[in-house]
């Protein structure tokens, strides 16, 4: 399902444009030209399009319907901020981080090497406690990761 999945983004993110970066779909025709079902275009809309990512959705429901893909282009002290205070917080799981750290790789915020570390960094074998307390202290070396990449 993966190797589906994957394709999907990559077709969807080829249709967006660069000069506003958005692209309308509707989800049971893209569904048609992947031959796969409805709910597998829901699947990849909700975790690889999600705004730890960099998109927004927005959806339209019945006959003409249409999902709305936007990629979040904010300024990077309004997107850190928002990092910082309301997508990372005071706990955060690995997968989340990683979205964000992949986004922050693919805007151009930080190097293939300081995204690859920080990810290393990050895993749960890598900080050795249980979940609860290992989200609260990724949470913290993520926050400490991206400020001094950001302030060097």
């Amino acid at each position: 399902m993966s190797a589906l999945s994957d394709t999907i983004e990559e077709f969807i993110k080829s249709l967006m444009t660069e000069e506003d970066g958005r692209v309308e779909l509707q989800r049971n025709e893209l569904a048609q030209h992947f031959s796969c079902a409805p709910s597998q275009i829901n699947y990849v809309l909700a975790t690889r399009f999600t705004v730890d990512r960099g998109y927004k959705i927005e959806s339209r429901r019945g006959g003409g319907g249409y999902i709305r893909i936007i990629r979040l282009n904010m300024d990077g002290d309004e997107y850190m901020f928002h990092l910082l205070s309301e997508r990372i917080g005071n706990s955060i799981s690995q997968r989340n981080a990683q979205y964000i750290v992949e986004y922050l790789r693919d805007q151009k915020f930080l190097t293939d090497r300081e995204a690859h570390i920080m990810i290393e960094a990050m895993d749960g074998r890598a900080i050795g406690l249980p979940a609860p307390l290992s989200d609260q202290t990724r949470a913290g070396i993520l926050r400490a990761m991206i400020l001094a990449a950001l302030s060097a």
